[in-house]
């Protein structure tokens, strides 16, 4: 039993942890799956168990919403489903081919970066001060010491493959949010998984036809570690951790992840850690406090404070590792 004062602590670094991990585990698998196919895989898998949980609690209780029953809940699933899942893991599981867990993870760490882009363009009422356009422009430099543009190659295809990922999501999480619907984020998620696997089984049929696969150990188990591990374990704790202790801090666990993923694909997979991947990340994150600032600052205080409550006024972007929630 998790010590209450601890509980938090433990449940973040346990996400931190899994999802880390799980870029360890894509780059196992890939070495057996093609890259789009091992994706669609991964839905395949994690949609169905979580669809069968949604379906399961919509039966046992008449006021859940287990399925999209109206116009716009179609829409989100469809955009969600078909960009969130679909093109955007598409480009993951293709780009982390040529790159490290570690620098895989960190150029997806620019998602909480880019979001207000888009934000800024597509949403009213959205500005931006002196301050946080120069959070942006320091994490994009960021990614530009990670590349390592004296070093061209492979793995530069790789991260320009997880930059359009991370702007693809971005994209789509803003344009979801403008979308105002009833349907339960569970729901939401099992039914944008079922569209992804679709989108993504599809996508790998037109670019390869139907290859045939080699299920290995190491792959099938790669494989049910990224669907109920990664993909629905990791998404419980994530939204019980989104309860207790709310939007900004549970969002700073995609800087952790970054963390996991270098040092478990150094350890388990002999991957070497690079003084650009390091340098590039600590530029990442030093452009998204100060993109991040006064809400950082904010949660500061109320850390300081003797009862802590989740904000209820206003919106807060949180983009987690498979997906983007909005609160307020």
């Amino acid at each position: 039993m998790i010590p209450s004062r601890y509980r938090n602590s433990i449940l973040f670094a346990l996400l931190a942890v899994i999802w880390g991990s799980s870029f360890v585990a894509i780059k196992a698998g890939l070495h057996a799956f093609p890259p789009v196919l091992f994706a669609a895989f991964r839905y395949d898998v994690a949609g169905a168990a979580l669809l069968t949980v949604v379906v399961g609690l919509g039966l046992r209780n008449d006021d859940f919403q287990w399925r999209p029953t109206t116009r716009t809940d179609w829409t989100l699933v469809g955009i969600g489903g078909t960009f969130m899942f679909g093109a955007y893991l598409a480009l993951l599981f293709t780009g982390q081919q040529y790159v490290t867990s570690g620098v895989g993870a960190v150029i997806l760490s620019l998602k909480p970066v880019v979001t207000p882009l888009f934000a800024l363009a597509l949403l009213p009422n959205e500005r931006f001060n002196a301050l946080e356009v120069v959070g942006v422009l320091l994490a994009l430099v960021g990614v530009v010491v990670v590349a390592d543009p004296t070093s061209l190659g492979g793995s530069t295809v790789g991260i320009a493959l997880l930059l359009v990922a991370a702007l693809v999501f971005a994209f789509a999480s803003v344009v979801t949010q403008r979308l105002r619907t009833t349907l339960p984020a569970l729901t939401q998620q099992a039914w944008m998984m079922v569209v992804g696997a679709l989108v993504l089984h599809a996508t790998s049929a037109a670019i390869r036809g139907w290859p045939s696969v080699s299920f290995t150990r190491p792959a099938l188990v790669s494989l049910v570690y990224l669907a109920f591990v990664a993909s629905i374990g990791g998404y419980v704790i994530y939204f019980d951790l989104l309860e207790r202790v709310g939007a900004n801090e549970v969002n700073l666990v995609n800087y952790v992840v970054p963390v996991a993923a270098t040092l478990f694909g150094w350890a388990l997979l002999g991957e070497s850690i690079t003084d650009a991947t390091v340098s590039g990340f600590l530029v990442i994150v030093a452009g998204f406090v100060l993109l991040k600032w006064a809400t950082l600052k904010r949660g500061v205080i109320a850390a300081q404070r003797p009862s802590r409550r989740v904000p209820q006024g206003g919106s807060e972007t949180v983009v987690v590792s498979g997906n983007v929630y909005y609160r307020g």
